[in-house]
C-alpha cells in the first residue's frame, strides 16, 4: 500500500534518513520509535510530502507521491502539536474542513461527539487548553475516514479518560483494515496499539518486525524491555554502525 524506497535526507551535514527501505500494508499498526533525533518526524513528514528527500521514492498504491498530491486525501494526520488560526472558532474549523472535502468522502464524527466538542464550537482556538486542542486534532484526523492514519504522539497532553477514548477508537479502526503509523514515547500505549515495530537510530533502520516476533525473539513480555535487550545485543550495536 505504502512503499518507502531507498530514501535519503540530509539537513546540512546531518544525515537524518539513511537509505530507508520499508513497506507498509493495510491492517498494520506500526509503532515508529527511536531516540530523539533518530529521524522519526522526518520520515513521517516525507510520507506526508512536507519534506522532500534528496533521493529515493515514496509510493502510495504504486504511484510516486511526487507526481500527484491528491494521495494526501487518503491520509488522516494528527500532529504532535496542532497549529490552527488563533481567532478561528472550533466550529468554524470543522465547517471549513468539511467544505474543503465536500463530496469526496463520508465524515466520521465519532470523536467529535465522544469529546463533546459541539459544546465548545463557539470558542476560539487560542482560548483552548493544550489537551482540548489535542482532542480537536484527533477529531480532525479521523474526520474523513481515511484508510491511512498517521498519529504523532496522539495521547500526549490528554487526560486518562480522553486518552482511553482515543485508543479505543484506534482499536476499532484497526479492525477495519486501516494502516496506522504511530509515534509515541509512551511504550504502554504502543504495546497496546501496535502490531509491528519500526526502530530508527541516527537515521538508520535498525529493525522492522512484528510485535509478537520481537517479544518471542527477546523473551520479554514488555515492549520497552524487548527493545532495550536488542539494542544492548551485538546485533543492535552492529546495526547502528
Amino acid at each position: 500500500m505504502l512503499q518507502v524506497q531507498q530514501i535519503n535526507k540530509t539537513f546540512g551535514k546531518l544525515r537524518v534518513l539513511n537509505n530507508i527501505n520499508i513497506g507498509f500494508e493495510r491492517g498494520q499498526a506500526v509503532a515508529i520509535i527511536g531516540p530523539n533525533g533518530s529521524g522519526k518526524t522526518t520520515l513521517i513528514k516525507s510520507i506526508l510530502g512536507m519534506v522532500m528527500p534528496e533521493s529515493g521514492t515514496i509510493r502510495f498504491q504504486g504511484q510516486p507521491i511526487q507526481t500527484d498530491a491528491r494521495y494526501r486525501r487518503f491520509i488522516g494526520y494528527m500532529p504532535q502539536i496542532g497549529r490552527y488560526p488563533d481567532n478561528m472558532q472550533v466550529g468554524q474549523l470543522f465547517d471549513m474542513m468539511r467544505d474543503l472535502r465536500k463530496g469526496e468522502t463520508a465524515f466520521d464524527d465519532e470523536l467529535i461527539q465522544a469529546y463533546k466538542l459541539p459544546a465548545i464550537y463557539q470558542k476560539t482556538m487560542r482560548t483552548l487548553s493544550g489537551g482540548t486542542r489535542q482532542k480537536v486534532s484527533a477529531a480532525l484526523a479521523f474526520l474523513f475516514d481515511a484508510p491511512v492514519m498517521i498519529l504523532d504522539e496522539p495521547t500526549a497532553g490528554l487526560d486518562p479518560l480522553s486518552a482511553e477514548i482515543l485508543k479505543e477508537k484506534i482499536g476499532r479502526e484497526k479492525q477495519r483494515n486501516k494502516l496506522f503509523l504511530i509515534t509515541s514515547h509512551i511504550m504502554s500505549d504502543l504495546e497496546e496499539l501496535a502490531t509491528d515495530v519500526l526502530y530508527l537510530v541516527e537515521g538508520q533502520l535498525i529493525f522492522f518486525k512484528s510485535l509478537d516476533a520481537l517479544k518471542a525473539e527477546t523473551g520479554e513480555a514488555r515492549l520497552g524491555k524487548a527493545i532495550a535487550q536488542i539494542m544492548a545485543s551485538d546485533y543492535g550495536v552492529r546495526s547502528v554502525h
